[in-house]
């Protein structure tokens, strides 16, 4: 059986649409499924039935699909253990993260490895984590730093490790001319009732922090009028007078004159970044990124735990 065909198979699986593995891996829909048919023809056996306007997996094409998942795996360790013992660090590396991780962790390694090991090729995707596990799972993908807060964990599906980079406070962030922020000391979060705030879009985990932390500290729902994933966007607010918000500290500017940045008065909350992978052997060039990966955490400063969590 073509292991090409069976990752179609996989995704397929995972995904649920034609359209959707398509979209995956960058294939046409029509392509996609006259792999799929040439699957069925190796292996004498349907693989997809018609369920209404789409389609989906026979008894036969669930089957398969499983020990797909077995087969693919197999293959990817073949390569690492092969690459391993020619001792030769090459390849490919294709690394994903949400904004402030890409910018300040993913990029930095980059650099670093096409200084030390140009024969590495990394490949950078700004993804937040819901939206990059399957992809992960499935092998398109081969790290996603990903992001949690305090009270807000994140699921820790079978089949991937996620190892702990680093932990960071969360900052609460005004205007500089804010009233609160004239003091110096910290401000708590039932003063802010009656602002207007910036979070990320609904379903990250950033915006289910703001909500939770406002309904836990003070007793309110955020007046949350404000929505973006660019942190800088949700800066620039801040500096407008538009908007207070709560971020990590690696997403905050080292000075600005125009935003007053106040620890939390009530309590000290946390985001921790977790870099996840496959439950695999690493191939080296994956190895030796995550290791400079590694090195950016101790580099800037920050809390770096060195224990995996599982």
């Amino acid at each position: 059986m073509d292991l090409r065909r069976l990752r179609f198979l996989r995704e397929f699986e995972e995904r649920g649409t034609l359209a959707a593995v398509a979209a995956a891996l960058g294939y046409s829909p029509s392509t996609v499924s006259q792999q799929l048919t040439l699957l069925e023809r190796e292996v004498g056996a349907p693989l997809l039935t018609k369920a209404g306007r789409g389609v989906r997996l026979t008894d036969a094409g669930r089957l398969l699909a499983q020990h797909a998942r077995v087969l693919l795996s197999a293959a990817e360790t073949a390569a690492a253990d092969l690459a391993a013992l020619s001792g030769d660090i090459r390849g490919t590396v294709r690394a994903g993260g949400l904004q402030s991780a890409a910018r300040r962790l993913l990029v930095p390694a980059l650099v670093r490895l096409r200084a030390d090991h140009p024969q590495i090729q990394v490949e950078i995707f700004e993804l937040e984590l819901e939206q990059a596990l399957p992809s992960l799972r499935l092998g398109a993908v081969d790290v996603v730093i990903g992001d949690e807060y305090d009270g807000h964990p994140r699921p820790r599906p079978a089949g991937l490790r996620f190892t702990l980079l680093l932990e960071e406070p969360l900052k609460i962030v005004l205007p500089a001319a804010h009233p609160l922020a004239r003091t110096g000391g910290p401000v708590a979060v039932a003063d802010l009732r009656s602002e207007v705030w910036a979070a990320s879009a609904e379903g990250t985990g950033h915006h289910a922090m703001v909500v939770g932390t406002c309904r836990a500290l003070g007793g309110y729902e955020p007046d949350l009028r404000h929505r973006a994933s660019d942190a800088d966007v949700q800066l620039e607010l801040v500096r407008a007078g538009a908007a207070v918000s709560l971020m990590p500290a690696l997403t905050l500017p080292g000075d600005d004159p125009a935003l007053a940045i106040r620890d939390i008065a009530e309590t000290a909350l946390k985001r921790r970044l977790v870099a996840a992978t496959r439950d695999t052997p690493a191939a080296p060039a994956l190895t030796t990124f995550l290791a400079a990966l590694t090195d950016q955490v101790h580099r800037i400063g920050l809390n770096s735990p060195a224990s995996a969590e599982r």
